[in-house]
């Protein structure tokens, strides 16, 4: 269980950021990919996303000003607010203690990290115990944030937050469409996608060039696949790699046998086959003689 943060202002006042702002807007770094989140609604929308069944550890991804955070904190939860930007994390700890002591005094059982999502080791914070994993993600890293996620899914029932429109959209789309693709058939061989809501670019602040979206991943009962997942991960990647090529001509890497290849699976395209059918090739390549 992560231990509550128990910095606090000096002398009740909080410390000047390092750009002269005090009590001020946190500069957006573009090179940080961030884009502040400054509708309440919508920040109150996706803190309501997460269940929070058999499980009450919550890691926020990029909490930024915390407009997110406050909402999250208003539910029963342990929550972790992870940052990389320096200045935001010294506004978590300074100023965001002071503009929202009233539910921090229901709720303090927060801890603000300065460290990048994809290089932390998560067992240091959680060890083996599940945790939920949410935010407004920086659209630069959306789909790196999410194959760390299929790599400790174990610990991970559910996942939710803000993504540009196009991505939460291809993670939860089925197949047969253009934009079903490697996203689509690897969180959906281990969770069920729901694409819940648009959102548009002048609610954050700077506004993005695109649209975004919010979906909710809920982790499915069985946690493996009926097959060598290592290789099902192979698969997938190898296939949508010339996803225009039919299944024969973009899997040449494999050498398979003559016999195999004439297998009509092989006729198909990739965005033709669900996980079932992916599971069902990835069998038959593991079994194939050659």
């Amino acid at each position: 269980m992560p231990k509550k943060n128990k910095r606090k202002p000096d002398n009740g006042r909080p410390k000047p950021m390092e750009n002269g702002q005090e009590n001020g807007a946190v500069k957006a770094k573009k090179h940080l990919g961030q884009h502040f989140l400054k509708d309440e609604t919508v920040a109150r929308n996706i803190a309501d996303t997460l269940s929070l069944k058999g499980y009450t550890n919550v890691l926020e991804i990029g909490p930024g000003m915390g407009v997110l955070t406050k909402y999250l904190l208003q539910r029963d939860l342990d929550l972790v607010a992870m940052d990389l930007d320096e200045e935001s994390i010294i506004y978590l700890n300074h100023s965001f203690p002071l503009e929202h002591a009233e539910i921090l005094k229901k709720n303090n059982r927060l801890n603000i990290i300065e460290a990048d999502f994809l290089k932390f080791d998560l067992r240091n914070l959680y060890g083996e115990e599940q945790f939920a994993i949410t935010g407004n993600f920086p659209y630069n890293i959306s789909s790196q944030i999410v194959f760390k996620m299929l790599e400790i899914r174990q610990q991970i029932p559910e996942f939710s937050g803000m993504f540009q429109k196009e991505v939460a959209q291809r993670i939860c789309e089925k197949p047969g469409s253009k934009t079903y693709g490697i996203l689509s058939v690897l969180v959906q061989a281990f969770y069920e996608a729901e694409y819940l809501f648009s959102v548009p670019p002048q609610v954050f602040d700077p506004p993005p060039k695109v649209h975004s979206g919010v979906l909710r991943l809920t982790r499915k009962p069985e946690l493996k696949l009926p097959c060598d997942e290592h290789l099902f991960f192979k698969v997938v990647k190898t296939a949508f790699n010339q996803r225009r090529k039919t299944l024969r001509n973009s899997l040449k890497t494999f050498d398979l046998s003559d016999n195999l290849k004439e297998d009509t699976i092989f006729d198909q395209r990739p965005e033709q086959l669900s996980v079932a059918d992916f599971v069902t090739l990835t069998q038959k390549i593991a079994n194939d003689p050659v």
